[in-house]
């Protein structure tokens, strides 16, 4: 259920322009402390999974991994596997709603 919701404020962050996705632009996001939240499929590739945890890690950015390809694409209409959320209302909500 609370699951849904974080979906839904996906969508909502997506058709507000607050979100960045893409490897590459995520990436950038990251090293420009652009990004408040990453989500990252939890079926990604070892070594993609690996790099962005350990670049969250490095510029203390929060990551979550609850969601599935399948999850992340349907919430913000495209196929995605990692995404950034740039803004930070967005962003405390969705982690207080996966804290819960």
């Amino acid at each position: 259920m609370i699951n849904n919701k974080v979906l839904s404020l996906l969508g909502l962050a997506k058709r507000a322009n607050k979100v960045v996705t893409g490897q590459d632009i995520v990436l950038k996001n990251i090293r420009n402390n652009k990004v408040n939240l990453v989500f990252i499929a939890n079926d990604s590739g070892k070594s993609t999974l690996k790099k962005f945890t350990d670049k969250c890690n490095f510029y203390q950015i929060d990551i979550d991994t609850t969601f599935s390809k399948q999850d992340l694409s349907d919430a913000i209409g495209s196929k995605r596997s990692i995404i950034g959320i740039t803004d930070r209302g967005f962003s405390k909500k969705m982690k207080q709603l996966l804290d819960d």
